[in-house]
């Protein structure tokens, strides 16, 4: 058929080098591989997209592009619908595997940079990127993010600590669901670990000093702790220290307002939605958290009221 040839020549222009693979990419014709893959009605078709994208996987060129789009996404989605055709289903598995094991070789790379000074805060960055998918973070728990960790709670490169903490919101889950059963473990591991192995002892105590930090510091750990806290071992760590919750509702420097509300909206839902809603301990810490969240991310004082005066005569 002709779409057949048509794709088989997108194939094999990104088989060629990385700039003409670049040139179709930014064509998007891609896009053409990628309506093919969702159009169920034509299972050779689909199959015969998928032997390209199988094709497409092997060549480097080809999966440093694909991993730019939703097809992978795509894949996943097959991968998992029982009531797709078992051979398309198994063609999406092999070609996940192609794609991932780039995947992995790249992390390799990436971690191997978070040793240098220079390039670091890229590598930090480019996690964050990843891990802002669960997918993506997913992969990412594992010697990757046991530096990210590290980095956030440490003070001594500044921008390097900075950047790790976005990338560990991201990876946390500031805007989207919380991973699965193992992914959730290691990573409260990996948290517990950097406070045993610092001053602070404890995840509270981190939490705490990164707030104590300037308001750049403190915006990005308020995205940290935003996406921490849906946890209940984050919820009880943020709740043993008053002084978290003190920072988090008093926040008056204009650049961190929102990122400061976000979390203390965050911390609140978690908390009324736990156990501990009802607790004597916490009834100062919900109260001051619900007039705070009531007040909006700009801590509005109470409603103005009109003031009538009589006017002056002369």
């Amino acid at each position: 058929q002709a779409r057949i040839r048509v794709l088989a020549l997108i194939a094999k222009l990104f088989s060629i080098s990385s700039s003409v693979a670049s040139a179709v990419y930014h064509s998007n014709l891609l896009g053409l591989l990628e309506a093919e893959v969702n159009d169920t009605n034509d299972m050779l078709m689909t199959l015969s997209a998928l032997e390209l994208l199988y094709e497409l996987a092997e060549s480097p060129h080809g999966t440093e592009f694909l991993l730019r789009n939703t097809l992978l996404q795509q894949l996943t989605s097959m991968i998992s619908n029982t009531s797709a055709e078992a051979i398309l289903r198994s063609r999406a598995i092999l070609i996940c595997g192609r794609l991932l094991s780039t995947v992995k070789t790249a992390l390799l790379a990436i971690d191997g940079r978070l040793q240098d000074t220079d390039e670091c805060e890229s590598a930090l960055e480019a996690l964050g990127h990843i891990g802002s998918s669960n997918q993506g973070a997913s992969l990412l728990l594992s010697p990757a993010v046991r530096h990210v960790v590290e980095a956030a709670f440490d003070r001594q490169v500044r921008l390097k600590q900075l950047a790790a903490l976005h990338a560990l919101a991201n990876i946390s889950g500031e805007n989207r669901p919380r991973l699965n059963d193992d992914a959730e473990e290691f990573l409260r591991r990996l948290i517990y670990a950097a406070a045993a192995e610092s001053s602070k002892l404890t995840p509270s105590g981190l939490f705490l000093s990164v707030l104590q930090q300037d308001s750049e510091i403190r915006l990005a750990a308020y995205r940290m702790i935003t996406g921490l806290v849906t946890r209940p071992w984050c919820l009880l760590e943020v709740c043993s220290k008053q002084e978290i919750i003190n920072i988090v509702t008093d926040e008056t420097t204009k650049k961190g307002m929102e990122a400061r509300y976000n979390c203390c909206t965050a911390i609140n839902k978690a908390l009324s939605a736990s156990n501990k809603v009802n607790d004597a301990a916490c009834s100062g810490i919900v109260s001051k958290l619900q007039e705070a969240v009531k007040r909006g991310p700009y801590l509005a004082k109470d409603e103005a009221q009109p003031v009538v005066m009589t006017a002056e005569r002369f």
